[in-house]
């Protein structure tokens, strides 16, 4: 058993570092409301953007408008973007997200290559020898959207030029600050007859002809410059999402750790406390006979 100085060490660590974990789960769940605050202000624009492009391509005439809408028959190549964290301390976070990723895509029937968004993500991927094609890691802790319009910049490019033929978004969809979950969403081609490719709903659907209107400039024009802009878009609002679920998952995390620390702190105090009393029996034992020992004498 450990003396009673190397418990009163322990009890001090331990308590030592459930404050720093309840240090870290209040700066989670502040940082986590300035991720939805900026995922909430993203959706105006957003939602104006997709009944446009919804509006346009349900124009007559508009089958194969644009390549980024263009199904490719045969495809031959899938892009995947998996978002993780830059850091630990988070739970299951990260590994659930890499296990969504192998579940969806370890066996898919096309070669995958991916671009990590994250360090942890980046890291257990190049463990398993995945393709991983770029790396986005240490985003900003409140990125704004030119911070994270290169990589839709760069997944266009590729699906433009014919090295990709699909691809696909990897996130975790925050629902609230106990659950968040693996979701996966088709970005490219864009999918416009369904919400299903989508980060967010953006609402309104209707059934029926769309009213015809007519566009200056034409229509390829505003879906040259728009459908790439609402690519990014959508990635942009996939790393709001991310990172709100990531600083949820940590203050959870956080505030099991800081349980479990006072449950131990008790523990070790419970411990502590007989271990003193052992010794304080001991001594007076130790005084009795001396005392009898004298008297004896």
């Amino acid at each position: 058993m450990s003396s009673a100085r190397e418990m009163r060490v322990r009890i001090k660590s331990v308590r030592n570092i459930s404050q720093v974990t309840r240090a870290l789960e209040t700066v989670s769940a502040a940082k986590a409301r300035k991720s939805i605050q900026a995922l909430t202000a993203t959706r105006s624009y957003a939602t104006k953007s997709w009944q446009v492009v919804t509006h346009l391509t349900a124009q007559s005439g508009s089958q194969n408008l644009h390549p980024l809408l263009t199904e490719r028959p045969i495809p031959q190549a899938a892009l995947v973007i998996v978002m993780t964290a830059d850091r630990g301390l988070a739970g299951a976070y990260n590994t659930n997200i890499i296990r969504f990723v192998l579940k969806k895509f370890d066996k898919y029937p096309i070669p995958v290559k991916y671009i990590s968004v994250g360090r942890k993500g980046r890291d257990l991927l190049l463990r398993m020898k995945k393709p991983v094609v770029a790396d986005f890691s240490n985003m900003p802790p409140a990125p704004k959207f030119g911070a994270v319009s290169a990589i839709g910049r760069l997944v266009v490019d590729d699906f433009l030029q014919g090295d990709t033929d699909e691809v696909y978004l990897i996130y975790t969809d925050f629902v609230n600050m106990a659950r968040q979950v693996a979701n996966v969403k088709k970005l490219l081609p864009l999918e416009v007859d369904t919400s299903e490719g989508l980060v967010e709903d953006f609402g309104e659907h209707h059934t029926g002809p769309a009213a015809a209107y007519e566009y200056e400039p034409d229509q390829s024009d505003i879906l040259d410059e728009m459908i790439p802009r609402f690519t990014a878009l959508q990635i942009y609002q996939a790393v709001l999402e991310s990172q709100a679920s990531e600083h949820a998952a940590r203050m959870v995390a956080m505030r099991n750790a800081t349980e479990n620390a006072k449950e131990l702190v008790g523990s070790l105090q419970l411990a502590y406390n007989k271990v003193r009393q052992q010794g304080i029996t001991n001594d007076i034992l130790d005084i009795v006979g001396g005392a009898e020992a004298l008297e004896s004498n």
